[in-house]
């Protein structure tokens, strides 16, 4: 798979970091800098954009602005991709009214646009193939854990699935030796002391008003939880 990725500054650079070290030798990663400077409402989205952009099957946007996001479809036009994924770790950077917009825009191109909130959340589940291929990889922590019968603490953690931005491969490593008894929500605290990308904005979200970044601790807690029952 040809990965091409618009990254804008630290956020993007360790997610980047992340997929470079974990990635299939068959995918190719490629970031490039976000366009910077834009005016609000881009209305000749190619006269931003370099004339040679690579060929891409999904796009990543980190872009974190709503204003390179309208850069998405001339993107999608130049390189071919088949599909965008566009995390939401800030509501701020993608407006609800701007996704469906984009959505729609890219629908009618044939391309596929999703938008994981947080970006944690994403699994392959009613995706395309470009996505899910993503998505199997990256997104909703799924563990495996082995637990030492003698004290009854975590003796290892097996990230089979990680979040994007590698903090369940750190909460995982720092996790081992945690009584069971303890291990939630100690560990999903770890996860999100990594420090956890997601936004301390006040949102909306299925479970009530709570922060990206709250919702990115009970992910992983969930997903730890499974894996000890299953190793129960």
């Amino acid at each position: 798979m040809r990965l091409l990725i618009l990254d804008a500054s630290q956020y993007g650079e360790r997610i980047v970091a992340h997929l470079y070290q974990h990635a299939p030798d068959s995918w190719s990663v490629l970031p490039i800098p976000a366009p910077r400077g834009l005016p609000p409402v881009v209305d000749e989205p190619e006269d931003h954009l370099p004339p040679d952009l690579p060929c891409a099957d999904l796009i990543l946007f980190l872009g974190e602005s709503e204003r390179a996001a309208q850069l998405l479809p001339a993107i999608t036009a130049q390189t071919g991709a088949q599909a965008i994924i566009a995390p939401i770790d800030n509501a701020r950077w993608i407006p609800p009214g701007l996704r469906g917009q984009l959505t729609r825009e890219l629908r009618a191109m044939g391309v596929e646009i999703v938008f994981p909130e947080p970006f944690c959340s994403l699994t392959e589940d009613g995706l395309g193939a470009v996505t899910g291929e993503f998505a199997q990889r990256f997104g909703r922590p799924r563990l495996n854990v082995r637990i030492d019968p003698a004290t009854q603490a975590l003796a290892e953690i097996v990230v089979e699935r990680g979040s994007p931005c590698s903090s369940t491969h750190f909460a995982a490593e720092k996790a081992r030796g945690l009584p069971v008894t303890e291990a939630i929500p100690h560990a999903g605290l770890i996860c999100l002391h990594y420090p956890c990308l997601g936004s301390m904005q006040p949102e909306q979200t299925e479970s009530g008003v709570e922060t990206l970044m709250h919702t990115s601790g009970k992910i992983f807690n969930a997903a730890l939880g499974e894996a000890l029952m299953a190793a129960c």
